[in-house]
């Protein structure tokens, strides 16, 4: 097995000529020498502190020199032992999350059967996550790394399982019709966190990209938006982070208080669904969120449209999506800020973000109407005549709405929980969650008023 090694010489600003060294994307100068030439490529130098040495490379090397028209290439080609990656394993942190979620449903029976109140699991399935995951900050010890792959997956493709298998419990026609009723609730909360949210960012001086990265996780749907429009205006490593904690922490305050709220306020299992639907950030929330409102008042109603409201608010990626990253564009443009590299920050347009619509449209809704689908072919046959198959698929596809999704979300929730740090909420400032605070409020209120002139 052979590795290629990439050098090449590059001038520096203090005469010196450098012989470096590419491997997997890392620059390390291990040579230098006074130049000699001014026919040489002037590049900078990577902020790299490493130095490799020649006498002490565990390899065979042969090198070449060629001669083009900027200077000297150098190409070394080594003999070296192949490496081989080791794959994660999921399984602890899996059951690490299970086993959180657990603790969650366990505490809330016992609380609901000394109180007499009904309390969720859900909840307190992410609370527990959140006191392990920040543990350390009185006992000094950190969750073992070997379980993060595992609460990794637990937060996406668990979460995405349950978000699925909610679908088993709804028929299409409910799927049609309850998304048509609650259309009018998602295109007002839509286009009031789109219109408002970056006018809250302007007032309050926060950077444009920042500002957009708020107004798509508060309007639309929380990460996922995010992270669908952060490469397209080529937000920092700061935004995205501060956009996200954002999104976790008033998401998880509509998820704990928001099931309460409405159900002294709505006056229906539907204004209740919706309102959960639009007034919650990320999809997980909403889904937590409902399911919670089902457990503590028995309310199947609620959770279904509540499902089907914040998936239908979901398809708003496609559109909003593009409109702000074009939006941006052309700010930049008139602002005369054009980006120095098309390599590095691409321009984009409405026409790329339409025909990649596919990547703002989560794989996991349409397996979220195929499983209604599934459920809705089931239920008709039932109608037209009764066999023990078709009685067993329905208890099987109740097994997978009830349970199956329930325990699933916990799960999941107990991921997002793990995977909360308080830490990184420090030294943000205020400014960027006094704007999320208005942002999710000017949503879940534009969707509260709509709903209840609908109900």
């Amino acid at each position: 097995m052979y590795a290629a090694y990439r050098l090449r010489l590059e001038a520096t600003v203090f005469g010196k000529l450098s012989l470096v060294l590419k491997r997997n994307g890392c620059h390390q100068r291990f040579l230098s020498s006074s130049l000699f030439s001014n026919s040489f490529r002037r590049q900078r130098i990577s902020d790299t502190n490493a130095s490799l040495s020649l006498f002490t490379m565990r390899s065979h090397s042969s090198t070449s020199i060629e001669k083009d028209g900027d200077g000297i290439n150098i190409k070394s080609v080594s003999k070296t032992a192949p490496v081989k990656a080791s794959s994660p394993s999921f399984l602890p942190g899996i059951a690490f999350s299970a086993a959180t979620a657990t603790a969650g449903f366990s505490l809330a029976d016992i609380l609901s059967t000394a109180s007499g109140i009904p309390i969720s699991g859900i909840p307190l399935a992410i609370l527990t996550g959140i006191a392990l995951n920040n543990s350390s900050i009185l006992t000094k010890v950190n969750l073992p790394e070997f379980i993060r792959p595992g609460i990794q997956f637990s937060t996406k493709t668990i979460l995405q399982g349950g978000i699925v298998a909610v679908a088993a419990k709804l028929s299409f026609v409910e799927l049609v019709s309850t998304g048509s009723t609650g259309l009018p609730v998602v295109l007002a909360s839509l286009g009031a966190g789109l219109t408002l949210i970056p006018m809250y960012g302007n007032w309050a001086g926060l950077p444009k990209e920042m500002s957009l990265l708020l107004t798509a996780g508060t309007s639309i749907c929380g990460v996922t938006a995010i992270t669908a429009l952060a490469p397209a205006i080529q937000a920092s490593n700061r935004d995205i982070a501060v956009a996200v904690a954002n999104t976790v922490a008033f998401g998880t305050i509509g998820m704990l208080v928001y099931p309460y709220l409405f159900h002294s306020l709505c006056t229906s299992s539907e204004q209740v669904g919706m309102c959960l639907g639009v007034g919650i950030h990320d999809t997980s929330q909403v889904l937590g969120a409902a399911m919670s409102y089902k457990e503590t008042f028995d309310d199947e109603i609620a959770l279904k449209v509540a499902a089907i409201t914040k998936l239908s608010r979901n398809l708003g990626l496609a559109v909003a999506i593009p409109g702000l990253t074009y939006a941006h564009a052309t700010t930049k443009f008139l602002q005369h800020q054009e980006p120095t590299s098309k390599e590095d920050h691409p321009l984009p347009s409405s026409i790329s973000g339409l025909n990649t619509f596919q990547k703002y449209v989560p794989p996991f809704l349409i397996a979220f109407v195929g499983m209604s689908g599934l459920r809705s072919m089931g239920d008709i046959a039932l109608g037209n005549t009764a066999s023990n198959e078709l009685e067993t698929f329905r208890h099987v596809m109740d097994f997978v709405g009830n349970d199956v999704s329930k325990y699933a979300l916990g799960t999941a929730m107990a991921g997002v929980g793990l995977s909360t740090s308080l830490s990184s909420l420090q030294g943000v400032g205020w400014k960027p969650f006094a704007v999320g605070a208005a942002g999710a409020f000017t949503v879940g209120g534009t969707g509260f008023a709509v709903a209840s002139m609908m109900t």
